[in-house]
């Protein structure tokens, strides 16, 4: 479900460019021995306790709290609502005008008890702002806000980092990783407080309608999966404001955005409004992560990225947790101008879509993986890396997180990857980033062998029976075309 996003503030750090690699020899074998004079690390070093069911906050709205909204008595659920019984719901809620509706309409038409659960998945402290009131308000019987931000960053966001999942060229599918996280939280809330249903605001139109409910169906089959928008007669807002006046629910008072808006902490997406003519150019005032280009500072700034095992540990020799660590660079990529991208993307239901993306600390993170890779990985491991990247960001898009060939090609990363330990130092200037140095104790790279000079390892002299045996093919079909 799209929210609107809040205005990030840029902090800045310390720059080391000259900080060296080496510390990175202690760690990396420090980590593990399986692999010989190799470094391998799994990702899930920093799994978030947000698994364990913790959560950040649980309101139970008793029938004073709810105020006018009407509440079903035992004997009303027991025959169910207008469209079958449900016993309890656990519905995907941002305290917006839709999942406002969408509790009544639930108890209404499923004669249910519905759990609003939100996560926190870096959207920003406004956006969870009052949601217990909102809630209560609506008419659910309980909240349950959960701090999922390590787990998305370390589970879901830094294998796709790993694997180079780009979809369709441009899109490193922000709002296609967060869905399976949020999705796995509400079947393990459901499983908590014995819901035998589970509900989401998507429409009929999106990805994230399947997103969610291939996760559903893949962690938990026997979740009954209701979407409203595919079900219920209300066509827009004007629609949703009358239902929820009927029913007496508040109407939620924020300004509402001329935009559909995504935001997580991996990047935040705008589509909508002036973005569904393809041939109009973005409004600049519609950011809301990053300056433009050419208002960005005109002094270039270095940052030391350091990686183990292929993902980001430390910026400028700072180690810190994977959500702080991206949290950081959000803020320095955004003050540079890092990470706009404006692409016509093919949906998964079919139809093409426009979308505006802003991911300033992963567009870094990316590159900073990306250029330490062209020293730990061959040829031929690049190329075929590089080939099941596609089917790996086309499957995360689908929403196949959970699907066995996805959690394959994600063990052939981590093994392809063990060795993607170092550093990369990366100039930041006006949007742009180029790379100014790049370390690692496992590099490929021999300037010995490299160089111009002769050495006693590569003979020039050799080159010609290479090219005479690798060009044989070539030779023959001109021979056969000239009759020779």
């Amino acid at each position: 479900m799209a929210s609107t996003a809040a205005p990030s503030r840029f902090v800045g750090i310390g720059v080391r460019p000259d900080a060296s690699a080496s510390r990175f020899v202690h760690k990396a074998a420090a980590l593990s021995s399986s692999l010989p004079g190799a470094a391998v690390v799994k990702v899930h070093q920093h799994r978030s306790k947000a698994r364990n069911g913790q959560a950040i906050r649980c309101a139970a709205a008793t029938g004073k709290e709810q105020g006018a909204v009407s509440t079903a008595s035992s004997g009303e659920r027991s025959k169910g609502g207008l469209r079958g019984k449900l016993n309890k719901v656990v519905l995907a809620y941002s305290g917006g005008l839709d999942t406002s509706v969408i509790v009544p309409w639930l108890r209404e038409n499923y004669g249910c008890e519905v759990v609003c659960f939100t996560a926190d998945v870096g959207q920003g402290a406004i956006e969870l702002e009052g949601l217990e009131k909102k809630a209560k308000a609506s008419g659910a019987c309980q909240l349950v806000v959960k701090d999922l931000k390590e787990e998305f960053v370390s589970e879901y966001i830094y294998p796709c980092l790993r694997a180079g999942a780009v979809y369709e060229r441009k899109y490193l599918l922000g709002t296609s990783m967060a869905r399976p996280v949020i999705a796995k939280a509400m079947v393990d809330v459901a499983k908590e407080v014995g819901a035998d249903a589970v509900a989401h605001g998507c429409t009929g139109k999106g990805n994230d309608q399947v997103r969610f409910e291939l996760t559903f169906y893949a962690l938990n089959p026997e979740l009954k999966v209701v979407a409203p928008w595919r079900e219920w007669d209300i066509t827009g807002r004007e629609d949703a404001i009358e239902y929820a006046k009927k029913h007496n629910v508040p109407v939620p008072v924020s300004k509402k955005s001329i935009y559909s808006r995504d935001r997580n902490l991996w990047h935040l997406s705008h589509e909508g409004d002036i973005l569904e003519d393809p041939a109009n150019e973005p409004n600049e005032d519609m950011y809301m992560m990053s300056v433009a280009p050419e208002n960005a500072p005109s002094e270039a700034e270095y940052l030391e990225i350091g990686i183990v095992a292929g993902v980001p540990i430390s910026i400028n020799g700072r180690d810190l947790s994977p959500a702080s660590l991206l949290a950081e660079l959000n803020e320095i990529g955004g003050k540079h101008g890092i990470g706009r991208i404006d692409m016509v993307e093919n949906r998964l239901v079919g139809m093409k879509s426009r979308g505006v993306y802003e991911t300033p600390g992963g567009t870094i993170m990316a590159a900073a993986v990306r250029e330490l890779e062209s020293l730990t990985l061959d040829r031929e491991t690049m190329q075929w890396k590089d080939i099941v990247a596609l089917k790996y960001a086309e499957l995360v898009y689908a929403g196949l997180w959970f699907h066995p060939l996805r959690e394959g090609f994600d063990a052939l990363m981590e093994k392809l990857t063990a060795t993607t330990t170092g550093s990369v130092t990366l100039k930041l200037y006006k949007g742009s980033i180029n790379v100014a140095s790049r370390k690692s104790p496992y590099s490929l790279y021999r300037e010995d062998i490299s160089s111009f000079e002769n050495g006693e390892i590569y003979n020039q002299a050799d080159a010609e029976g290479f090219i005479r045996l690798y060009g044989l093919p070539t030779q023959v079909r001109a021979m056969l075309e000239k009759g020779l």
